[in-house]
């Protein structure tokens, strides 16, 4: 029997729920199907390792994209909490100085950079992110409305020459004029290699699309931590979405999709929905295949579904630690460097380089790396136990590390050297190898778990591992692009009319910022007048 719904959503992330609980609160009938045995996809909270009380934000683990209009429109019970050092970057040539960016200290900041000996930079780093901020200010209030033309927005911010150096050419070429020192570039240009694999010059620009969603969030380019971890962010829209109405079912997946509106789920009941609309929160390779499965269902040949199959680049790492190691600087504590990003062989050079080597096939040597400590900013992540012995977590991610890296490779023994390489960057420099630090669970094994692009496709089912389920979009339509329907004016549309994106995939969706299911919530009210 099939059952008729105004809106079926396809995959159970974070994006997925904020349209369930959008649309049911408009009074429609939304059913939600996830293959996972839980809801949130990447933005969830784990216990990685048996017999351990700490519940770590496993992939996904930062927040700043998330407008405060979805927060309030749905009322999220969340706490998003504001890191007061933006920044810690060792010298790689000389590990005992680096730059320490403390948002409360000016002379702090001032001082470090003196110490690696560009002073001049310190107050032309402070010029560039003020010339940068110009972006969120102007791009951020408009990503929870119809998407502007190109020259809408390029009124909007008002500054051509920095247009032209975000928009239009390679993002090397801005920071090569901006900052002096090959270390303060990199300091800017990772942000625009996060889930990216590109060169500072490459000409396609990916990482400039990169680093403007990176420098827009919240209007300031801030990164918070959610208290609780990003499974408390999960909790709070599944909460939400229910008590609208919507029907929300795990372990459901999802093995068919006509382009007419039915959806055929798998598992241990499965069913057949009919919907007005569907709404896609898996990356759009996946929804390529699964309309091709439905294609072979009604035909004898089997479909894949064709295109560019999209390529992550990243590798995180999870570690719980007896307490953070000692650094090589004795001018900064350990708990100021963790607290923030912490860049680890991440200058501009460095970074081209292991852009060189991964496209050569090699894992990067030395591996670029960010780091953070969660527990720093909320130990609540942790059981009373662990908080009483110091203990601490700390996520790397690890950069220029594509996909192609570990395809078809053997997955445990690729992992394995791209832990090594992980570590082997930290320690060098740190005054203590990392291992020396690692909490040991109770059944002997070191509390540390590394998760590659191939791990992703596995657990999450992103192809290619990609965390924005393929290239990131500009936030705004080309000024000749089609705008007819709500789902074109709103960055959903696909190539079906009553299929629309509601995930990372979507124009405006990447990160965890519920922009995926707010833009196509509200192209489907638009649609069904709600």
């Amino acid at each position: 029997m099939t059952r008729t719904h105004d809106v079926v959503i396809v995959g159970g992330g974070h994006n997925a729920l904020v349209a369930a609980a959008y649309l049911a609160r408009a009074g429609l009938d939304v059913a939600l199907r996830e293959r996972l045995p839980h809801l949130g996809g990447a933005a969830v909270s784990e216990a990685p390792w048996p017999g351990v009380d700490a519940r770590l934000s496993r992939y996904s683990y930062l927040v700043s994209l998330l407008p405060r209009r979805i927060v309030e429109e749905l009322g999220l019970r969340i706490d998003l909490r504001r890191r007061r050092y933006s920044s810690y970057t060792p010298d790689p040539a000389d590990p005992s100085r680096g730059i320490l960016v403390d948002r409360a200290d000016a002379a702090a900041t001032e001082a470090s950079f003196s110490r690696v000996g560009t002073p001049a930079d310190a107050p032309r780093f402070a010029a560039w992110g003020g010339r940068v901020g110009a972006l969120g200010t102007a791009i951020f209030p408009t990503m929870t409305e119809p998407l502007p033309t190109r020259s809408e927005m390029r009124a909007r911010l008002g500054d051509d020459a920095l247009w032209a150096d975000v928009v239009e050419r390679p993002l090397g070429g801005m920071l090569r004029t901006a900052l002096d020192s090959d270390l303060a570039r990199g300091i800017a240009l990772t942000d625009g290699l996060i889930g990216t694999f590109a060169s500072s010059d490459d000409a396609s620009l990916r990482q400039n699309r990169c680093f403007l969603y990176h420098v827009i969030g919240g209007g300031t380019g801030d990164w918070d931590v959610p208290i609780g971890g990003m499974g408390r962010v999960t909790a709070e829209l599944e909460r939400v979405a229910r008590e609208a109405g919507a029907d929300l079912r795990t372990g459901s997946p999802v093995t068919a999709i006509s382009p007419d509106g039915e959806v055929f789920v798998g598992g241990v009941v499965p069913e057949r929905l009919a919907a007005r609309v569907v709404l896609s929160g898996v990356g759009p390779a996946v929804l390529a295949d699964l309309i091709a499965a439905h294609e072979a269902r009604e035909t004898t040949p089997a479909v894949g579904g064709g295109g560019a199959r999209p390529e992550g680049a990243q590798l995180k790492v999870n570690l719980l630690l007896r307490r953070l190691p000692r650094l090589r600087d004795p001018h900064v504590d350990p708990v100021a460097a963790f607290a923030g990003t912490f860049h680890v062989n991440e200058t501009m050079t460095q970074l081209d380089t292991a852009f060189t080597q991964a496209v050569a096939g090699g894992i990067p040597d030395p591996l670029p790396l960010e780091i953070y400590c969660h527990s720093l900013t909320d130990p609540s992540i942790l059981g009373p136990a662990l908080r009483a012995e110091g203990a601490q977590t700390l996520t790397l991610f690890g950069l220029q590390t594509p996909h192609r890296l570990v395809e078809g490779t053997d997955a445990a023994a690729t992992r394995a050297a791209l832990l090594a390489a992980a570590q082997r960057s930290l320690d060098a420099v740190l005054a203590e190898p990392i291992e020396d630090c690692v909490y040991i669970a109770p059944d002997g094994s070191p509390c540390v778990e590394a998760r590659t692009t191939a791990d992703l496709e596995d657990s999450l089912g992103m192809t290619g591992g990609d965390i924005f389920h393929g290239p990131l979009s500009w936030p705004w339509l080309h000024d000749d692009a089609p705008a007819e329907t709500p789902a074109q004016r709103w960055g959903v549309a696909t190539a079906h009319a009553r299929i629309l994106l509601c995930g990372a995939g979507s124009q405006r969706g990447g990160g965890v910022s519920g922009l995926g299911g707010h833009s196509a919530a509200m192209a489907v009210r638009e649609m069904l007048r709600r």
